[in-house]
């Protein structure tokens, strides 16, 4: 299914990238994207409303239209009611998720997952984030923050496959496997 998914979620990342870069909206179809991510986060009933089969593509169309069509620039609405009419919606998520990793390529931006134990302060995000251009050599950093009590303290990074682990509950690992080593 991963490679089903991929094949059709990465074509259609593509042509909305496309069409956003021939009229010179890619940054206004980013925020466009954002924000579809944003309202599909928010509600599992309306995932799966679109992901439904039962559900006829005219429905949905009108449930875009109400939900999207005043917010977002009406080429995304059109992409959107596409997506509907071709049963081709329900994998709205994966080419969100597709766009954006476009455009951050585009841009030169890396996105860097952090995770910690509370918020993270403005000071810690541009510290985070010059550690990240430094590893990277990107020219923007995108973090994404999630919260995770188990980890104690500090913050796990996460760069594509890199993972920098500066948390407290990832030092006790290492020091446990140290010593484990030590008694063997």
């Amino acid at each position: 299914m991963q490679g089903y998914s991929a094949a059709i979620v990465e074509p259609y990342a593509e042509a909305l990238m496309s069409l956003g870069q021939s009229n010179d909206q890619v940054q206004r179809f980013g925020e466009d994207i954002c924000f579809l991510q944003e309202l599909l986060a928010s509600s599992e009933d309306l995932q799966q409303f679109l992901e439904s089969p039962l559900i006829n593509a005219d429905a949905k169309k009108a449930v875009l239209r109400q939900l999207a069509g005043e917010t977002v620039h009406p080429y995304v609405l059109n992409f959107l009611l596409l997506l509907a009419e071709r049963r081709r919606i329900l994998f709205l998520q994966g080419i969100c998720q597709k766009f954006l990793e476009l455009l951050r390529k585009l841009s030169g931006t890396v996105l860097a997952e952090v995770t910690s134990v509370v918020e993270v302060s403005e000071e810690q995000r541009r510290t985070i984030e010059d550690r990240v251009k430094a590893m990277t050599g990107a020219q923007q950093v995108e973090l994404k923050v999630n919260l995770d009590p188990e980890l104690i303290g500090g913050v796990v990074i996460k760069v594509g496959s890199q993972v920098v682990d500066a948390s407290l509950r990832g030092q006790l690992r290492r020091l446990s496997l140290r010593l484990s080593g030590m008694n063997a």
